[in-house]
């Protein structure tokens, strides 16, 4: 078994099947993007909340007790707020 056959078959145990994560993954993110707020977001702020949907995806789609993805929703939120503070 190649090492990246062995990180996916990791991956999936942990996330679940990514066919149905991206599926998640998109319709959120498309939710987002139909907003008239959209338009008036910054780059990291898109990002960020892009990135949110993706662990909101893996969390639906897979271990839902998984503390990773819940810090990591935490961390790019943590990361437009410290940014935002700078500015004011």
């Amino acid at each position: 078994m190649s090492d990246i056959t062995a990180v996916l078959q990791e991956r999936g145990k942990r996330y679940g099947e990514f066919h149905t994560h991206a599926a998640i993954s998109q319709e959120l993110k498309t939710a987002m993007h139909k907003t008239e707020g959209w338009q008036r977001l910054s780059a990291d702020q898109r990002e960020a909340l892009e990135m949110v949907q993706h662990k909101v995806a893996r969390i639906l789609n897979g271990d839902p007790s998984y503390d990773d993805n819940w810090v990591d929703i935490a961390g790019y939120s943590k990361l437009v707020a410290d940014r935002l503070q700078e500015v004011a």
